[in-house]
C-alpha cells in the first residue's frame, strides 16, 4: 500500500470499530457513503468550475477534505486541502494572496488531480473489501 494514498494509522481504527471482522459492515458502509459523498462532491465540484464559483470550490474542498481525513484518504485530503485555500484566494498551502484568475487557472488541474487520488483510493479500498463499484 502506497501510504501517499491511505493513512493506515487512521483507516486502521476504523477497521476496529468493526464488530466482526470477516463482515466488516460497519467500516464497509462508512467506505461506500463517502464514495457517494466524492462522487457528488466531484460533480459540484464541476458545476463550480464552470461557474468559476470560487466560494464554492473553496467549501467543497472544505467539506471533502473533512470526510477524507476521518476515513484517512490522505492524499484528496491534501488535495482538498489546496482546493480550500486556492478557492479562498490563498496559495495552495493557505499563505499569500493570488489573483481570482490565478486561482481559476489552478483549480481545474486539482481538481482532476483529486478525482485520480480519489481513485487510487476507491481501488485500494475495494481490495480489501471486496466490492465490485
Amino acid at each position: 500500500m502506497n501510504p501517499e494514498i491511505i493513512d493506515m494509522s487512521i483507516f486502521s481504527q476504523i477497521l476496529e470499530m468493526d464488530e466482526d471482522e470477516d463482515d466488516r459492515s460497519f467500516s464497509r458502509e462508512l467506505i461506500v457513503n463517502y464514495y457517494q459523498q466524492a462522487i457528488d462532491t466531484f460533480q459540484k465540484m464541476d458545476t463550480a468550475l464552470a461557474g468559476s464559483d470560487l466560494p464554492s470550490l473553496s467549501n467543497l474542498g472544505h467539506f471533502l477534505k473533512g470526510s477524507s481525513s476521518s476515513l484517512g484518504i490522505r492524499k484528496v485530503r491534501e488535495i482538498c486541502e489546496q482546493i480550500q485555500h486556492i478557492g479562498n484566494l490563498k496559495e495552495g498551502n493557505g499563505t499569500g494572496e493570488i489573483s481570482p484568475a490565478d486561482a481559476l487557472g489552478r483549480l481545474p488541474g486539482l481538481v482532476d488531480s483529486a478525482k485520480r487520488a480519489f481513485i487510487e483510493a476507491k481501488e485500494y479500498l475495494n481490495s480489501i473489501y471486496l466490492i465490485q463499484m
